[in-house]
Order: structure tokens, then C-alpha cells, then sequence
């Protein structure tokens, strides 16, 4: 079987809280717990609290590493 890649087409540098818990498939909640315990970090653009494709991504590859993800 021919290995296959994902690969992900983002079209913003920062999202919101909102759009991060669905790219997620977490409750904005769940989301803001995890920014609580800081667990996931974010920036601050004046009042408004965004995080970054890239926090999203490291966040993501943290997960698979305790997991035991490995990547083919």
C-alpha cells in the first residue's frame, strides 16, 4: 500500500477562540481549560485572544508525542 500524506491548507496565521476549538473538535470550554492550565498557548492582538496556526500545530504534535503517535 503506497504511503499517504496528509496534508493541511490553512488560510489564517491566527484564529479565534472559536474557529481553533472547531478546527480542533473540542467545546470552547474544553478550549479555554486547556489555555487556563496553559496547555495551549495564545497571543493577545489588544483585548481580543487569538492563537496562531502554529500553536496549533505544536499543540497538536505535543499530543502524539504522550500518545505514542508516530508519524510514517
Amino acid at each position: 500500500m503506497a504511503k499517504r500524506e496528509l496534508t493541511i491548507i490553512h488560510e489564517k496565521l491566527a484564529y479565534t477562540i472559536e474557529e481553533a476549538a472547531e478546527l480542533l473538535s473540542l467545546s470552547r470550554t474544553q478550549l479555554y481549560r486547556l489555555i487556563e492550565v496553559e496547555e495551549l498557548p495564545t497571543v493577545k492582538v489588544g483585548k481580543a485572544r487569538r492563537i496562531t496556526f502554529a500553536q496549533l500545530e505544536s499543540f497538536v504534535r505535543k499530543l502524539e508525542q504522550e500518545n505514542g503517535f508516530v508519524r510514517l
